[in-house]
């Protein structure tokens, strides 16, 4: 996998822990709900067509998520992307930086 998505698939995946410790009130591992999410994520991740390309998805002009869980991410990313400049400055700015990428279009076989 690419780097600029290693680090993407580990900013969500520390957003999404930090909304479930914080949210659910879990310890050790993450709920299943959080689980499900995130699993569904490295997913999404590995089939982007964007690849290290790829904007944030809130700004993607594909929307590859299921209806019930881009709502389910937008509640984390409302949660902790602001908390995430607290516990974690660094992903946090480049999360921010990457909102301003220009995906590469993708170009469709015309045969």
């Amino acid at each position: 996998m690419h780097p600029r998505l290693q680090r993407e698939q580990k900013t969500v995946d520390l957003m999404i822990e930090l909304y479930c410790k914080e949210q659910h009130k879990s310890t050790d591992e993450l709920c299943l709900d959080c689980q499900k999410l995130k699993d569904y994520a490295h997913l999404r991740l590995e089939k982007c067509p964007y690849q290290e390309k790829k904007t944030t998805c809130a700004n993607c002009p594909t929307h590859c998520y299921q209806k019930s869980m881009r709502e389910k991410i937008r509640e984390v990313m409302r949660y902790a992307g602001p908390r995430m400049l607290k516990h974690h400055p660094v992903l946090a700015v480049l999360h921010v930086m990457d909102r301003f990428r220009k995906p590469t279009p993708i170009k469709k076989n015309r045969n």
